[in-house]
């Protein structure tokens, strides 16, 4: 049997910037998704603090710092929004005694701030 565990949880992004007329996704700050241990490409979903908004959609690597909602995500937040952004992954039975979320707790300016595995 496998059972669906939260993967990996970044609190408090703070969005940089939108850019509704491109193909889509959120950009975020490379170093982040690296210690969050998300890879690009990778479906997340996003919940954004300041409007309630929930949607679904796939990262890219961005620059130092930035948080950018692309497409139609550009219409679920403006800039200074705060995200939480999350990874959910199917877990094996055999699987779980080794498994850990990692969670990522950023401060002003999207700096990481702490880092756990739980």
């Amino acid at each position: 049997m496998y059972r669906k565990f939260l993967k990996a949880k970044i609190h408090k992004a703070s969005v940089t910037n939108k850019n509704l007329y491109y193909e889509g996704s959120l950009t975020l700050d490379s170093e982040i998704m690296e210690k969050a241990g998300l890879l690009p490409y990778e479906v997340v979903w996003v919940y954004n603090l300041n409007n309630g908004a929930r949607f679904e959609t796939y990262l890219i690597p961005g620059e130092k710092g930035e948080v950018i909602l692309n497409g139609a995500s550009a219409r679920l937040g403006e800039i200074g929004d705060n995200l939480i952004i999350v990874s959910y992954a199917w877990i094996s039975e055999a699987d779980l005694p080794n498994f850990k979320t990692r969670l990522v707790y950023l401060k002003e300016g999207n700096e990481i701030a702490q880092i756990k595995n739980v």
